[in-house]
């Protein structure tokens, strides 16, 4: 058992946080303190980052608990309670202890380490953004985004007498039989229609804030505000059109490829919507395990022959209750691994009905598992929130490097050819897709004012761009133009999605690297977890062995690797 939790120093270890006066004492005694020398520098830097570390592990607790049952209203009040209540009011004290921090002389001992000289820069970054006008609409957008959740949540299709979750129904699109399937596409389609307009129109409204938002404090876009607060210091928006210019040149013919000998094994000129997920020889969905338990046992015996450590941290999360891994009623949709900065230990929590894809789902979030576990020992709780493009490194390179163990699931060889297929394969698709979606977030919030239609209109061109043309849409246009809808980062975490594309890039040259010496990649991918957010992203990139590059050249080189990997499969 990892011993993970550690002992307050300033904060009072039984706080209950059930009002702001509760936290306003420690906030005033950081803010009162003196600070008369680097080493006292040190420790108020250690005292407010405990401070942090308890405040954001209750908000994490309070949704936790309201993600595994969204029909309780205590949960919900409680957390609502969190954003609306206490949230707010920490916001000035936040500036007024960054303003503190930074006019400290003894900042300019600490700045020749690199982790801390990244630190103050995101401390900067959130000086040059705070507007005090903004803090009910950043409280407002933490509610309203959360509505997505609710309307999503509640959706359900009834079939031979069930009631399944989004979840439950679209695994039936994975069955052979193609009647059943065109039945349980029709009725999701038209349970999702129903929510299009709700959904549009909640979208509208969040733009519109966003980029009132944006405007207070000085930007022309939410997009441009946005790149600046999630601190994305090594790469611009030119980057990202980049990302898109080579994804469409080089990605999207591979997909292309792979679809058409897909086409050839249905005998159909066409893919309709309810084809693109069966297998096309025939064979029934990949069924990996019968519950959740199993699902994380087997797990964690892939992690025990990657590196024992990786399956210790497991086993220490399983001790402590923090996992929710099966679908029910009432569940939010989606899957997450939640950091506890203070216990260190971190909470997993899916939706899995059992299917190949919650498989590697769990090793996805085991990864970012991992992550938690291997930053917990830094000394500040910023050193250990990392860029999304480092946290999706570790969760994408794990979900390649168990694959040459993933006979501990799939004991026949016919079975665990179709999983690692379906994987190399949905490491492409999954970027068509990924650029899409941030393609549309940069048009939606450079074009803020435009109509319901507009964006529809936009949405279609980039689906000629990104999209293979081999899908029959007719009869079906509406599900294609609101299938947008479908993704939560647009709703929930707005910009935060070409993310997985940039780590995806990234796994693949840890998995090409450890096809020539698999021990040293998995040393190189530790050593580069460990640094947490305590180098910069190319440097911890490095240390990985991979090179931060979007470049048509280098994406290029990946898609050829991956299609030689894809060959020896069909050999």
């Amino acid at each position: 058992m990892h011993n993970v939790h550690q002992r307050r120093s300033f904060v009072d270890e039984n706080l209950l946080i059930d009002s702001f006066e509760s936290v306003e004492k420690y906030m005033n005694e950081l803010l009162n303190r003196e600070i008369s020398s680097p080493e006292e520098l040190k420790k108020w830097l250690k005292d407010k980052s405990e401070l942090e570390a308890v405040l954001e592990e209750d908000m994490a607790w309070r949704y936790i608990k309201m993600s595994i049952d969204t029909r309780n209203e205590e949960y919900s009040k409680a957390y609502n309670f969190f954003v609306s209540e206490i949230q707010p009011k920490l916001a000035p004290f936040d500036d007024q202890l960054n303003k503190k921090l930074m006019e400290c002389p003894h900042r300019e001992g600490l700045e020749k380490e690199t982790a801390y000289k990244i630190y103050f820069r995101g401390v900067q970054t959130q000086l040059e953004l705070y507007r005090e006008e903004n803090i009910s609409i950043q409280a407002y957008l933490s509610q309203k985004s959360q509505e997505f959740g609710a309307i999503s949540g509640a959706q359900s299709i009834e079939h031979k007498g069930d009631q399944l979750t989004m979840p439950q129904a679209s695994m039936l699109l994975k069955e052979q039989d193609e009647a059943l399937r065109k039945n349980v596409f029709e009725k999701i389609a038209a349970r999702r229609l129903k929510d299009v307009q709700a959904l549009n129109e909640l979208y509208t409204e969040l733009i519109q804030k966003r980029t009132e938002l944006a405007k207070n404090a000085g930007f022309d876009n939410y997009r441009d505000y946005k790149f600046k607060e999630m601190g994305r210091f090594d790469y611009t928006k030119e980057s990202c059109f980049e990302f898109h210019k080579a994804v469409e040149e080089h990605i999207v013919p591979l997909v292309k490829k792979i679809q058409e000998q897909k086409l050839v094994k249905l005998g159909k000129s066409k893919f309709k919507p309810w084809d693109t997920a069966v297998n096309p020889d025939g064979k029934a969905p990949l069924k990996p395990f019968k519950s959740g338990q199993e699902m994380l046992d087997k797990t964690i015996a892939i992690f025990n022959d990657i590196d024992s450590k990786f399956a210790g941290f497991l086993k220490t999360m399983e001790q402590m209750k923090h996992f929710d891994l099966e679908s029910k009623p009432g569940k939010a949709p989606g899957g997450y691994n939640y950091p506890l900065y203070e216990t260190g230990a971190p909470f997993i929590f899916m939706n899995s009905v059992g299917s190949q894809n919650d498989f590697t789902t769990m090793v996805h979030e085991g990864g970012h598992a991992v992550h938690s576990f291997l930053t917990h020992e830094l000394e500040l709780t910023s050193f250990k929130s990392f860029p999304s493009e480092i946290a999706e490194l570790a969760s994408m390179s794990m979900e390649l490097l168990t694959m040459d163990y993933w006979n501990k699931v799939y004991a026949d060889q016919d079975d665990l050819y179709r999983a690692k297929k379906e994987q190399i394969e949905g490491t492409l698709t999954l970027l068509p897709w990924i650029a899409q979606i941030d393609a549309f977030q940069h048009w939606v919030y450079e074009n803020h004012n435009h109509t319901t239609e507009e964006r529809t209109g936009y949405w279609m061109e980039l689906n000629e761009r990104f999209g293979t043309g081999l899908v029959d849409w007719n009869g079906h246009e509406k599900v294609l133009e609101s299938s947008w809808q479908r993704q939560l980062h647009l709703f929930e975490v707005p910009f935060y999605y070409i993310e997985y594309g940039i780590a995806q890039l990234g796994a693949i040259g840890v998995w090409k690297n450890s096809k020539t010496d698999f021990k040293k990649a998995v040393n190189q991918y530790e050593n580069a977890l460990k640094l947490g957010y305590t180098e910069s992203m190319p440097d911890v990139f490095k240390a990985a062995g991979i090179s931060f590059d979007f470049s048509g050249s280098h994406i290029c080189k990946l898609a050829e690797f991956v299609e030689e990997e894809l060959e020896k499969l069909e050999g």
